[in-house]
């Protein structure tokens, strides 16, 4: 190991750097917060998960989450935020149940695995119309905008902002005119500043940028609520859940608090202006060093490359398992690419520090020192 990676290493201190896909990093500053009020939450006594989620304790915590919430994306007012369960693969159900009314179609932008997954599971319901599709292009790039193919009478236009296995990301919203947009927002939420009011409905697993798994949020328009089909489960049934504030079921109420403390940590970073700022120098420094070696290689179109999940390959896939290995004994932790693609993934949330990404940087040119 040379100096310059020895020297970035240091400062691990038990902690390994965690680039994990999902269920993802939290940040440090909210997991010590939690560890100082598990036993003893504001001197009740009891564990905030011990607690009725009807009770005035998991109350306040609730609100202050949901207010925070809307305050860092500046959540208009006539959207509700739900606060569920299910995932992001329960609202691929949800979503068409809670939205088709009496239309019988809804178009669907395929962009790569979990738009696959999305289209799959509302075929069950209605008719899907794939109005763009990245599939010819490896899920490189994605048609532009214009050449998109949408239908005169769909429920809503569908589309997967950010794909956590290929690396492709959306570099603008989508124009649906009067058609409400949807959009599984689970690997990008929270990322930067964005206009709620472009989407009909925002759902996002949290185990992301929002928190630890078992929790989804969802953000609806007001005015989308009454469309449900009268065969949309309960707890799936978005007017419903309004109108019990998210405890028509128990709710998962340590998930939802530790997703507050992370809505807490955000606003104290400065909000998502400055979040926006870290994870563009984030992704900006791991893809440079990708893009001037020759030994290892991003294969997304630059104008659509994730900033949250970046892809790569090796020129040699024979060093493929040494670097995993070398890299795991560096404390460099879940930088195997998923199955589907192969290769290696570094997922680079919110909660990863900027000097993580440092340090993976450093051990990339130190690897390819050794063996480029």
């Amino acid at each position: 190991m040379n100096n310059l990676l020895a020297e970035t290493l240091a400062g691990l201190e038990g902690r390994a750097y965690n680039f994990s896909a999902g269920p993802a990093p939290l940040p440090q500053w909210v997991l010590e917060r939690a560890r100082d009020e598990l036993l003893d939450y504001q001197g009740k006594g009891a564990s905030i998960m011990e607690v009725s989620h009807r009770g005035e304790s998991f109350l306040k915590v609730a609100g202050q989450a949901e207010k925070n919430l809307r305050d860092l994306l500046q959540i208009p007012e006539n959207y509700r935020v739900l606060f569920l369960q299910g995932g992001a693969r329960g609202q691929f159900s949800a979503v068409p149940l809670n939205l088709k009314g009496e239309k019988k179609s809804a178009d669907y932008v395929n962009s790569g695995h979990w738009a696959q997954s999305a289209i799959k599971e509302a075929q069950r319901y209605l008719n899907v119309n794939v109005i763009a599709d990245g599939k010819g292009a490896s899920f490189c790039t994605m048609p532009e905008e214009r050449d998109w193919r949408f239908s005169s009478d769909a429920a809503y236009v569908h589309y997967t902002p950010n794909e956590t296995i290929g690396g492709l990301e959306f570099p603008f919203i989508p124009d649906s005119g009067d058609v409400p947009l949807v959009a599984d927002m689970s690997s990008t939420i929270l990322s930067g500043p964005m206009d709620v009011s472009r989407f009909g409905v925002i759902y996002a697993g949290a185990q992301k940028n929002i928190g630890p798994a078992g929790l989804t949020v969802v953000i609806v328009r007001d005015d989308l609520l009454d469309r449900g089909h009268s065969s949309c489960p309960a707890v799936f049934d978005y007017r419903l859940q309004a109108d019990k504030d998210s405890m028509y079921n128990t709710p998962p109420t340590f998930a939802w608090y530790l997703a507050g403390l992370v809505f807490e940590w955000l606003k104290e970073q400065g909000g998502l202006a400055v979040i926006d700022q870290v994870n563009a120098r984030k992704s900006g420094k791991l893809y440079g060093v990708i893009d001037e070696s020759g030994f290892y290689h991003n294969r997304v179109d630059p104008r659509w490359r994730s900033r949250m999940n970046i892809p790569f390959t090796l020129t040699d896939p024979e060093l493929d398992k040494v670097f995993l290995a070398e890299s795991e004994k560096n404390g460099l932790l879940y930088l195997k690419g998923h199955k589907a693609v192969g290769g290696m993934r570094a997922s680079i949330y919110n909660a990863v520090p900027e000097e993580h990404v440092d340090a993976l940087i450093a051990f990339m040119r130190e690897f390819e020192r050794k063996f480029g």
